[in-house]
């Protein structure tokens, strides 16, 4: 079981540099565990890259696809008043924006409070910093 963010997700979605390794982490281990938001953060990002261009109609709705799949057999971290109090804190000790912060917060519900139990998976150089300094396996 590995945390998996949005930024994690979509080179499972569409073709990017790092879809291979991607693809190969999750064959490795198949089970995603995720924010309860990443679904809406992953079709964000899916409609700025169809919008600058990237991606076409037919890949457009390919993804949307692929992401409902995905969604559908993940595990989701609901909200609550723990993920936002560590959301807080977690703005107050480290560059990141409020999804990120949501993220990181989220991954630290699912590792009940040991991060170094359970590998974060991101695409994000700065969440991915935040989530070494906290404690997890970086991937």
């Amino acid at each position: 079981m590995k945390y998996w963010d949005a930024s994690g997700i979509v080179p499972l979605l569409v073709e990017e540099a790092s879809t291979a390794d991607r693809q190969r982490i999750l064959d490795a281990d198949s089970v995603i565990v995720t924010w309860w938001a990443t679904r809406v953060e992953c079709a964000s990002a899916l409609g700025r890259l169809r919008r600058e261009g990237s991606l076409d109609e037919a890949g457009f709705g390919a993804a949307l696809r692929r992401l409902t799949m995905y969604a559908a057999a993940w595990a989701e971290v609901e909200p609550s008043a723990a993920v936002r109090r560590t959301a807080l804190r977690l703005l107050r000790v480290h560059p990141l924006r409020a999804a990120d912060a949501l993220q990181l917060a989220a991954a630290l519900a699912a590792a009940h409070g040991d991060p170094s139990t359970l590998a974060f998976i991101s695409g994000d150089a700065r969440l991915s910093a935040a989530a070494d300094i906290e404690g997890f396996p970086v991937t």
